[in-house]
């Protein structure tokens, strides 16, 4: 397999970063759970096994996405080659001394190859150049995979926000301290 070259993205990009395609097929969801009392309310997520694989559409309309990227900090794009393979958008003062990772995308024939993880490193690397010390990663309750990357990249479960997304799925919130 060629060398990942990750590099921030040019104008000229943006057609070909939309064109990616964006959804994804999975097996297991984040189920969460809420049980109410009295002076308490207690929220838990357990995976579970679909009952079979489901396509799983992207939470952000990809026709927005581009006017998303320029209140972006950043946009760091992943090449093999002469071809995107993915991309990774950050968002600096969102919460202080934070970097969120809003979105993270490889196109679906580089799918589990090396290439999130080393967009995600990559991320790292320019939150720490921005001074930051926590790196957010959000995603759906259904993204199996993504959940078990950032588990794999010390990335531990801090939160959620319910109907978070514009199609009002769940958010869930995974962070990493950066030493």
């Amino acid at each position: 397999m060629p060398e990942i070259e990750i590099r921030p993205a040019i104008s000229d990009d943006i057609p070909r970063l939309i064109q990616i395609d964006h959804g994804y097929t999975s097996d297991y969801v984040w189920q969460m759970d809420i049980q109410a009392e009295e002076n308490q309310v207690m929220v838990s997520f357990r995976e579970l096994r679909l009952p079979r694989s489901v396509r799983v559409e992207y939470p952000r309309p990809v026709q927005t996405l581009a006017d998303d990227w320029t209140d972006r900090s950043a946009v760091l794009i992943a090449r093999l080659g002469d071809q995107p393979a993915g991309y990774i958008c950050l968002m600096k003062d969102l919460t202080p001394v934070t970097i969120w990772i809003t979105d993270l995308v490889v196109e679906r024939r580089y799918r589990r190859q090396g290439i999130g993880s080393a967009l995600v490193l990559a991320a790292q690397n320019w939150a720490r150049k921005q001074g930051v010390s926590r790196l957010v990663l959000e995603m759906q309750p259904k993204n199996h995979a993504a959940i078990r990357m950032a588990e794999k990249l010390g990335f531990t479960f801090c939160g959620y926000n319910d109907r978070y997304y514009a199609n009002h799925d769940i958010a869930l919130f995974f962070g990493k301290p950066l030493h």
